[in-house]
């Protein structure tokens, strides 16, 4: 955490100083807004937070509810979900309050009793070591508050707008606002009045029933499973000797359970299967009584028994995989005529079932993509055409997801003696961990990923996949640390500079590329307004070959050194030397000639390239950058990154 370039700081440096439209914030939703967010929930919020950290854009976040959400039905975090907390800065803190899984426990009916229950196997969750991040359990609503408290230490001061709900909108296509949005007051003094304000963009994140979905015409498509389930957090006093492991639980009474702990010691979660649901249902088993579902679970567990104490939450719900064929609201003969103005994120474009953790997961992703895109749009660092590659990469993912849950889910509903092969679920659980640890999204080449011309040279790199982090040691400090944790969600392209054999200093590919980054014209640090800091918005940064002890930090070029605040103080955290006993070079598959490995602010791998390749990196740059920056072109307000 980079903090007193600007002055001594004494008060906590996770509040950055306020800047732009965080000076003179109204308290009340103004006429005019550059992004109009509509939901809180965690596709939402995680725009917003990200949107937080552009002073020069105007972002607001309304709700419907008067307040903070209290309780959330989503709980898993996967690990890929964790990294992104760690680029948003409260990683520690959540997993100190969360439950962690670390082992599956597989009950099945007993070979010799089939009316009881016995455990079959257990699978542990991350054998493969994907990830140095956990895998999680924790309320959404603790997500939530951790992004609020990003949000309103950005130098924006962001903070949610609650009672207003979403009416309509229309893009009229007319002036600096295009976007015309009506929303009414849901409390307050003036609840049941409504209002206009005008907008340049719109995210909908605003749940499986979206009004701004159906207001840009899309639709969710898809099918239900005929497959109901009970689900419910309790407090309960059983027997049963797993209750604190995650479970898949498969009995002979034809009923199964999916068992996840919750955060605190004591709660829990329970999918209860209730069956098959008939065509001529008409939504009658949603009238499920939380005492027949706890009833059910009774019957599930047998020998053992369950005493429910207390309900936090339940609900009754059939799985259904819905997916729009769109993200935006641009028209498939429109493309490319004209750039989208409302989007939509999260549940408002996916559903699917709750079961495998990945509702949160993929639409905070969804909130990561278009956040980053938006503000660099708005600031003038991309062009416009930047934002058709949200719907484009982001509907490629959830029909990925809504393909390994269908497959997920049906596994779940099967009764044991469906089976062709007794191990078969344990088996998809551990052979597929990867995809619903978050891992597998890889974005197909497009303006912001390069073709894999040079893949080769960083083969632990895959482009279009998220940046696997690896162990490295900070030069100036010696500090041992993982190299991705450095990154953080502040808008920035990271340039990670590969050296080869050479020592620091010595001439050579390192040497020259260095010299090009900073003077040459078609540098992408050439685009940086002067009146900012130099790295305010590309983060550039060198690992040698040597470990700490052998580079001399003053030999190193002054790129990887920036001047930064109003006294131009030296930052020397951005020169690395590798891990004696992990080294990045041979865990990530990197070439000992050099290379660059360039990533995208949502933290995927955008390009790989030759130390020599100025050019191809120029190239690349060009048609991401807007190509027009001047002072006058983002700089009003910005301010540069602090952490």
């Amino acid at each position: 955490m980079q903090f007193h370039h600007h002055g001594y700081v004494s008060g906590d440096p996770r509040v950055e100083p306020a800047a732009g439209v965080g000076l003179d914030r109204p308290a009340g939703l103004p006429d005019e807004v550059d992004v109009l967010i509509v939901g809180t929930g965690p596709a939402g919020m995680l725009t917003a937070a990200q949107l937080s950290q552009f002073p020069g854009v105007t972002t607001r976040i309304i709700e419907r509810r008067p307040g903070r959400l209290a309780i959330g039905q989503a709980d898993g975090i996967q690990a890929r979900s964790v990294e992104t907390f760690q680029a948003f800065g409260f990683a520690e803190r959540i997993i100190a309050e969360a439950y962690r899984i670390t082992e599956m426990a597989f009950w099945k009916p007993d070979p010799a009793d089939h009316s009881r229950i016995v455990r079959a196997a257990r699978a542990v969750d991350d054998p493969a070591g994907i990830s140095e991040f956990p895998h999680l359990i924790v309320n959404q609503a603790r997500v939530l508050d951790y992004f609020a408290e990003f949000m309103a230490n950005s130098p924006t001061r962001m903070v949610p707008d609650y009672g207003y709900e979403f009416l309509g909108l229309n893009v009229t296509g007319e002036g600096d606002y295009p976007v015309t949005v009506t929303l009414g007051h849901t409390s307050g003094p003036n609840e049941g009045q409504q209002r206009e304000i005008r907008a340049k963009y719109v995210v909908g994140a605003d749940g499986a029933r979206s009004k701004v979905r159906e207001s840009i015409g899309c639709h969710l498509a898809g099918d239900q499973a005929n497959h109901a389930w009970g689900v419910m957090d309790v407090l309960a006093v059983t027997d049963f000797p797993d209750i604190r492991t995650k479970c898949a639980i498969q009995s002979g009474s034809g009923g199964s359970i999916l068992l996840i702990p919750r955060e605190g010691g004591h709660l829990f979660r329970m999918y209860v299967d209730l069956g098959e649901v008939t065509a001529n249902d008409h939504g009658a088993v949603r009238k499920t009584t939380i005492e027949q579902i706890i009833a059910k679970a009774n019957d599930i567990l047998h020998p053992y028994t369950l005493d429910v104490r207390n309900v936090a939450w339940h609900s009754v719900y059939e799985v259904g995989h819905r997916l729009t064929d769109r993200f935006d609201d641009v028209l498939p003969a429109e493309r490319g005529t004209r750039t989208p103005r409302v989007f939509i994120t999260g549940d408002a474009c996916h559903t699917h079932s709750a079961k495998a953790g990945q509702g949160m997961n993929v639409s905070m992703q969804d909130g990561f993509n278009i956040g980053w895109k938006l503000g660099h749009v708005l600031e003038g660092r991309s062009p416009e055409s930047l934002l058709d590659t949200y719907s484009a990469e982001r509907q490629v993912v959830a029909k990925n997801l809504i393909d390994f849950d269908k497959e997920w889910s049906t596994l779940m509903a099967k009764k044991p003696e469906e089976f062709k092969d007794p191990t078969e679920l344990e088996t998809f659980y551990t052979s597929t961990a990867e995809f619903p640890a978050g891992f597998m999204t890889q974005y197909a080449p497009s303006m912001v990923v390069a073709e894999a011309a040079h893949q080769e040279l960083a083969t632990g790199f895959p482009l279009g996949k998220r940046f696997k982090s690896a162990p490295v040691q900070r030069v100036c400090d010696t500090n041992p640390m993982h190299l991705g944790h450095h990154a953080k969600a502040d808008g920035r392209w990271r340039i990670y500079v590969f050296a080869d054999a050479n020592p620091a200093g010595a001439p050579g590919a390192v040497a020259d590329l260095a010299q090009w980054l900073e003077t040459a014209p078609d540098s992408p640090l050439a685009a940086t307004p002067s009146s900012l800091d130099r790295d305010a918005w590309f983060d550039v940064k060198v690992i040698y070959q040597q470990d700490h002890t052998g580079v001399d930090i003053n030999a190193v070029p002054a790129v990887f050194k920036p001047s930064v605040g109003p006294f131009e103080l030296t930052y020397l955290e951005k020169v690395f030397g590798t891990d004696p006993g992990n080294d990045i070079f041979d865990a990530r598959g990197l070439s000992r000639e050099g290379v660059v490995v360039v990533v995208r602010p949502d933290q995927y791998v955008a390009n790989i390239l030759p130390l020599t390749a100025t050019a191809e990196l120029a190239e690349f740059f060009r048609t991401v950058l807007s190509g027009h920056h001047t002072e006058s072109a983002a700089a009003d307000g910005l301010v540069s990154n602090q952490a």
